[in-house]
């Protein structure tokens, strides 16, 4: 399965905010970004993010915008370390906890720390420094009753090209950093690779670049290769080269290979999760389940776009639905 979780916000205003290097701007983003993050209560959506992985029950999870959101007193600026360390939200701990709650033994075999960033907003305390840190993550079954999997080899690595987000004139700049993690799984006799990564949606040129540090890093093995993520490179070849590139690359597409000539959108939701319908929101395939190697796809499934995946507040559970595939021997 491959799950984005959702940061909780669209960030963007706050970036635009931040470039412009005005403090009540950038104040007044931060407090927008908050309040939404705290409407799209992550600790709701998490049950039902749970309640997908309990009816797909798969052996390996790969997460993506897994947040951990801190608070502490106002105090540093964008150009120094960020240093709030009250946790308000740490969705890989809240959603491990609903897990747990239904029984289900996943637990993280790989988190990958990718950007963070902190900036001044107002919060039910009043001003505060806001800090959000990215992750990537892999979740595991571990039930020896219900798996044979052996895992070994756990990798974790960012990009070494990233977008940088400039602060107005300062000249200083937060990196938006982004990588993967990856784990090697023997099950029975037959052994594989499972990467899982979040490439840059803000620049096309640096997104290929981060595909190419896959493709010669983590994905540079004789061993078959299960690749999956939030790549933000449409799959029907109408956005970036990105795509492409990773098919060229011997990686067959999973949803393609078992549901050919359907779209399988998987991105678009409103950015405070809102909205009644799927139509005219999820337009995009861009979460995918790639493979490559002596394996194939035996099914494939959407899982978080019908009207009953949503919190009983109405609430989607991301602003992305899911992909879950099974992979067999080829």
């Amino acid at each position: 399965m491959t799950r984005n979780l959702y940061l909780g916000a669209d960030m963007e205003p706050l970036a635009r905010a931040a470039r412009t290097g005005d403090r009540s701007a950038l104040v007044d983003a931060a407090s927008v970004v908050w309040a939404t993050v705290v409407k799209t209560d992550f600790p709701a959506r998490a049950e039902a993010l749970a309640r997908e992985i309990e009816e797909a029950q798969p052996l390996l999870v790969g997460l993506q915008e897994v947040s951990l959101f801190r608070t502490g007193p106002v105090g540093s600026s964008s150009g120094t370390p960020p240093n709030a360390d009250d946790v308000k939200y740490d969705y890989l701990k809240i959603l491990s906890q609903q897990l747990q709650e239904r029984g289900l033994p996943y637990k993280p075999v790989a988190v990958n720390e990718n950007f963070g960033v902190e900036f001044p907003g107002v919060t039910a305390e009043g001003l505060r420094d806001i800090r959000l840190t990215d992750r990537d993550v892999i979740l595991a079954l571990t039930d020896p009753g219900t798996t044979v999997l052996k895992l070994s080899n756990v990798r974790t690595a960012n990009f070494s090209r990233n977008v940088s987000l400039l602060i107005g004139q300062t000249g200083l700049s937060v990196s938006l950093t982004r990588g993967w993690c990856s784990v090697d799984v023997t099950a029975g006799d037959r052994r594989l690779r499972f990467i899982n990564t979040h490439l840059d949606p803000y620049d096309n040129e640096i997104q290929g670049l981060q595909s190419e540090e896959l493709l010669n890093g983590p994905a540079k093995t004789d061993l078959p290769v299960i690749l999956l993520g939030d790549f933000n490179t449409r799959a029907d070849g109408t956005g970036t080269p990105t795509y492409g590139k990773l098919i060229s690359a011997g990686f067959k597409d999973a949803w393609s290979v078992t549901h050919p000539n359907e779209p399988g959108y998987t991105f678009g939701h409103l950015p405070n999760l809102s909205n009644t319908t799927t139509d005219g929101y999820l337009a995009e395939r861009i979460d995918l389940v790639l493979f490559r190697g002596a394996l194939s796809a035996l099914d494939s499934g959407v899982v978080g776009e019908e009207l009953s995946a949503r919190t009983p507040s109405g609430l989607w559970p991301s602003d992305h639905a899911g992909v879950v595939a099974t992979l067999g021997r080829q």
